[in-house]
């Protein structure tokens, strides 16, 4: 009797494990979509008052994951890594064109584009939290339900 209690409790939480193993994806995307936003808010005050060289503006601030790894890659190379799994070719693109306008032409100019991107961040963001939490909920439920219907097949 506890030998299948012990083994059902560990194919339940095995199940839930892969679960959360599946909804990394839209995690690692709602954790890029925060940090970007966060970074064009921080680059428009960077515009209007300091006006400090790309590289110090960008060591000021630490980021984490694929975002940390991409602006690493910026600083060194002026290039982008934007090969993430989780976005798509429109965000790709979107991305692309807004680190290809950082640091080209005026203040004035670079202001205007990129408070113009400042809503299309923040409904990239708020949607990446909403589907983050949608599917996170959804993967982890179903890591659940296939582990309780393991359990009865065992059983």
């Amino acid at each position: 009797m506890w030998i299948k209690l012990l083994v059902s409790g560990a194919v339940i939480a095995f199940c839930i494990f892969l679960g959360y193993l599946a909804a990394g994806k839209y995690r690692s995307r709602k954790k890029f979509f925060t940090q970007f936003h966060s970074l064009n808010e921080r680059y428009l005050t960077e515009l209007g008052y300091m006006r400090r060289t790309l590289d110090d503006f960008f060591a000021e601030f630490s980021y984490e994951g694929d975002f940390e790894k991409a602006i690493a890659q910026f600083r060194k190379e002026r290039k982008i890594s934007y090969a993430y799994a989780y976005l798509t070719e429109d965000e790709k693109k979107f991305v692309q064109n807004y680190f290809s306008m950082m640091g080209k032409g005026d203040s004035h100019a670079q202001n205007g584009y990129f408070n113009a991107q400042k809503s299309a961040l923040e409904g990239k963001k708020s949607a990446s939290e909403r589907e983050a939490k949608e599917r996170g909920d959804l993967y982890l439920k179903l890591g659940l339900l296939a582990g309780l219907a393991l359990v009865i097949l065992i059983v």
